[in-house]
């Protein structure tokens, strides 16, 4: 008899596995996955690329079901992938305010070689212990299907942090299923292939999956099959759902409570007011803890039938029965049209994105729904230290409550020009702060977006051009003894140099530097400056003079070998304030001398320290990460007990400059740091020469290291050359042994890693100095010994300018440029096609792979050695157009890259250095 009762179960589990297999293949036809790339970053989202699921809900009429927070509140550019890998672009027309549902649309004559299935929508089929399927792209799989029990019917909406989207007023469904990435949108299925829930969540902590109930989504999308608009009304509050137990402890009377339960004796709770949005219409009319009983005499005590009569009222009253401490209180309040208060706008300057505050953020700050969100501070908000998330209320002293407002203040500024911004975050809401923001309108398009439902496209108008650029303000100042001559003989000579950097460009990531310059021309307001605070030429320069007076400047150099850069300021700003040019002592500093560290700390404020030279070492530092600039061939300074907050300048006991306490940037692995060591004076005073006259920096492009002659004669040298090296540095006792040679210059075709440089031109060289400075023409006779013998080659040196990068295009969402010297005197890379520099998230280039680090070297068979050429070959293609990119990784991989463009969103535009300074503009 067991055995006869297993028998029939496991027949009776094998027909249930059968009907599943039946109904997962009749219905998988019409589950798409959703390829989305949120091109802005707008209310709760960033800009992304991700993938979704999403069914097909209307075959006729071409309807995709899936999440809300996958067709986004923002510009989105998405595309669906059915079952047989066919793909049709997708239009976002429904994204619901509050639920996390929405609908993309497509055009069925797309679709040649499938009919996809009509998955059927069946609200209150889901039940506790039925068992379910979640059908789509879990975790970047073309289809998934995941198997689950129904646990809960009413569980609290999810919580997905301050500041991010959220759902509330609605129940969600609870099951085991361990859903992930990608499964968002999926259908939940029962046995006969109904959809009883939608997808939406999950826990990462347990195996547990949330889904939203199908409600609200069926009005939707019948409101849209019929061409009408889907009304959703708001009290601007938040309920939420109680016991009775609670309720009780809340002040619910005895027949009220015997009311209810006689109503639905199945029911266990009734909604109460968690929240009210300060001056709202409700506020002051709810109180939280308030326990709802009745909407326009209706009976009400779960979300369903309350969103119903809200959804109904749009723009009219409603009669609300509450009771609040055990008494009754009556309400007429109006209803409020929920997109209303859903931002479908943002205004876009200065790399930053802004949209009117919407009724999901202001309930994370609890506030009124106005004001500007920061959807993304980008350049110009960033510089000022103003966050993501950020509320601005007030702009040059005038209250900003919309875009509107704040666009009408926009269009009275000039590039450059400054005002104040007030502003309030969600992690100190009551107070705010106040920063000087500087307007842009170089490095990046001022516009505003509107979105648009037709087309499923944000279409832009530019923002008004302004006012032409006001004139500097000039101004002077003095700096304050320290009563020590050896700080005010060099204090008149220091400044703080701030530098921002608009793009990511020659492997810099960060954006905003600060370090000390000393001033080494008066007439000519020239300033030398470590390129851990000027890494690029690409940027905006301000310098401080004694914390008081911040005047403009500009990049005039970027040192091609070392970690050095000019910039400069018009000396006319400063009036009479009595800078001096520094004095250097060119004399090397030997171990044990004392000396004193004169700098300036980020707060602005005059700082100095005795200390002593440790050693002058040679300064070896790890191959960049990211092919960022990195020094070599050079000795730095190493002090005991060097000051580590701040950096300048060496002095001696008179006050002159022996050495540049610089900052040095470093990457080692995905780790990166920066450190302090001084760097002489010679070479500062060689730089000086060179910016003046305006002549060439030559090089041999090849990096060495210090060989000892203990290692050099092991390698074979013959004591004739052991004895002249020894006798040219007795102190030294090494020779010089090339390590890395830069790819593409004469050098690589002659020299080979290993060889030792004995001489140039005849002279003997031991130090890197001696190199540098003997290679200062255009061609050297260089001795090197090499595999037991001592060789004569002439080589060809290169001159390096100190112009930097001179240009960059924005291309799909790439930034691109010819390659820097980095990449061939670090890596070996030969400087042949085009770098890509970053990608946006969002972007083309994220969907495809175009990852920064490759190199362009062809466009659908054309070559693109440089920049110009890959211009040109790409000029003319049209929106949604696909290429082929030929690519080339950082250690010679190649590999082939399809792209499809998108002009609507990441248009092509150049930024150019030009004699007038930084210009953008748009590349047809």
């Amino acid at each position: 008899m067991v055995i006869a009762a297993l028998l029939v179960l496991s027949g009776a589990a094998q027909a249930e596995e059968a009907a599943w297999v039946s109904t997962l293949e009749r219905i998988s036809s019409g589950v798409v996955s959703i390829r989305v790339d949120s091109t802005r970053a707008f209310d709760t989202e960033w800009n992304s690329s991700s993938q979704a699921t999403g069914f097909v809900v209307d075959a006729k009429n071409g309807l995709i079901l899936t999440n809300r927070h996958v067709v986004t509140p923002g510009p989105v550019v998405a595309e669906a992938v059915f079952l047989n890998n066919e793909e049709v672009r997708l239009t976002p027309i429904y994204r619901d305010p509050v639920h996390d549902f929405g609908f993309f649309s497509y055009n069925p004559a797309d679709l040649k070689y499938i009919e996809p299935v009509e998955l059927p929508l069946v609200p209150g089929a889901a039940g506790i212990g039925r068992e379910i399927r979640v059908v789509g792209n879990d975790a970047g799989e073309q289809l998934s299907i995941l198997a689950g029990t129904i646990a809960r019917l009413d569980r609290r909406a999810p919580e997905y942090g301050r500041g991010k989207y959220n759902d509330f007023n609605t129940f969600y469904f609870q099951a085991a299923s361990g859903t992930s990435g990608g499964s968002s949108g999926s259908p939940v299925i029962n046995i006969e292939g109904e959809v009883v829930a939608l997808n939406a969540g999950a826990n990462n902590s347990a195996a547990s999956s949330f889904f939203l109930p199908l409600d609200r989504i069926e009005r939707a999308m019948h409101l849209l099959q019929q061409g009408k608009p889907v009304t959703r009304g708001t009290l601007q509050a938040t309920f939420v759902r109680q016991t009775y137990d609670e309720l009780g402890r809340l002040g619910l009377q005895a027949e009220t409570e015997a009311l209810v339960r006689a109503q639905d004796p199945d029911q266990t709770g009734m909604l109460t007011v968690q929240q009210v949005i300060p001056g709202a219409p409700a506020d002051g009319h709810l109180e939280p803890g308030d326990i709802l009983l009745r909407v326009d005499g209706q009976l009400i005590t779960e979300f369903v039938p309350l969103a119903a009569v809200l959804d109904d009222k749009v723009g009219s009253e409603v009669s609300i029965e509450l009771e609040r401490g055990g008494r009754k209180v009556v309400e007429s309040l109006p209803v409020t049209d929920l997109h209303s208060i859903t931002p479908d706008e943002f205004l876009e300057f200065g790399d930053a994105v802004v949209n009117d505050l919407s009724y999901q953020q202001a309930r994370h700050y609890n506030r009124s729904i106005d004001g500007v969100y920061v959807a993304n501070p980008g350049y110009v908000l960033a510089r000022a230290a103003i966050p993501r998330g950020a509320i601005i209320t007030e702009v040059g002293g005038k209250e900003v409550t919309s875009i509107d407002e704040l666009e009408a203040i926009l269009d009275g500024l000039g590039d450059r020009d400054r005002t104040t911004v007030r502003f309030k975050t969600i992690d100190d809401p009551r107070n705010s702060t106040v920063r000087s923001i500087e307007m842009d309108r170089t490095w990046f398009p001022a516009r505003r977006c509107a979105r648009n439902d037709k087309t499923g496209l944000w279409p832009c108008r530019e923002l008004s051009p302004g006012p032409a650029e006001s004139a500097p303000v000039a101004g002077s100042t003095r700096f304050t003894p320290q009563g020590d001559a050896r700080v005010d003989a060099v204090a008149p000579s220091l400044v703080v140099v701030n530098f921002d950097l608009p793009y990511t460009v020659s492997g810099v990531a960060d954006r905003h530097y600060y370090g000390t310059g000393v001033i080494v021309d008066v007439e000519r307001g020239l300033v030398v400056v470590d390129r851990n605070t000027v890494p690029v030429a690409m940027g905006d320069v301000g310098i401080t003079f004694a914390g008081s007076l911040e005047v403009r400047g500009k990049v005039e150099f970027i040192h091609p070998l070392h970690n050095l850069a000019v910039v400069s300021y018009d000396p006319k700003l400063i009036g009479d304030t009595p800078v001096r040019a520094a004095k250097f002592d060119t004399s090397k500093l030997k171990s044990g001398e004392k000396v004193w560290v004169v700098g300036l700390k980020s707060n602005h404020q005059l700082a100095h320290q005795e200390s002593t030279v440790a050693s002058v070492d040679p300064l070896i530092l790890p191959l960049s990460r990211t092919m960022r600039f990195r020094d070599s061939n050079i000795e730095g300074v190493s002090l005991v007990t060097a000051p580590g907050d701040f950096d300048g300048v060496i002095v001696n006991k008179r006050g002159a400059v022996t050495a540049l306490y610089s900052s040095f940037s470093y990457q080692s692995g995905a780790e990166s740091g920066q450190f302090n060591r001084g760097v002489e004076s010679s070479l500062i005073i060689e730089l000086l020469d060179v910016v003046r006259n305006a002549r060439p920096i030559y090089s041999l492009e090849t990096e060495v290291s210090y060989s000892p002659l203990f290692a050099a004669r092991k390698m074979g040298l013959d004591e004739d050359w052991l004895d002249r090296l020894e006798k040219h540095d007795p102190q030294g006792r090494h020779a010089l042994s090339v390590q890395r040679i830069v790819a593409g210059s004469p050098a690589s075709a002659l020299l080979h890693n290993g060889d030792m440089i004995l001489a140039i031109d005849g002279q003997t060289v031991t130090s890197f100095r001696e190199l540098e400075m003997a290679t200062q023409k255009p061609e050297v006779d260089v001795t090197v010994w090499r595999d037991g013998s001592a060789l004569e080659l002439t080589i060809e040196t290169v001159a390096l300018d100190g112009n930097g990068i001179q240009r960059a295009v924005s291309w799909a969402g790439a930034l691109l440029q010819d390659p820097h010297r980095a990449m061939a005197a670090q890596r070996g890379i030969e400087p042949l096609g085009v770098y890509v520099a970053f990608f946006s998230y969002g972007s083309p280039a994220t969907r495809y792979g175009l990852w920064a680090g490759r190199r362009i070297v062809a466009i659908d068979d054309t070559e693109t050695p440089d920049l110009q050429s890959f211009v040109d070959a790409v000029a003319g293609k049209q929106d949604q157009s696909s290429v082929r990119l030929k690519t080339v990784t950082w250690n010679g991989a190649v590999e082939v890259i399809t792209l499809k463009l998108d002009n609507q969103y990441w248009p092509t535009y150049e930024v150019r250095r030009t004699p007038t300074g930084w210009q953008r503009a748009d590349i047809g």
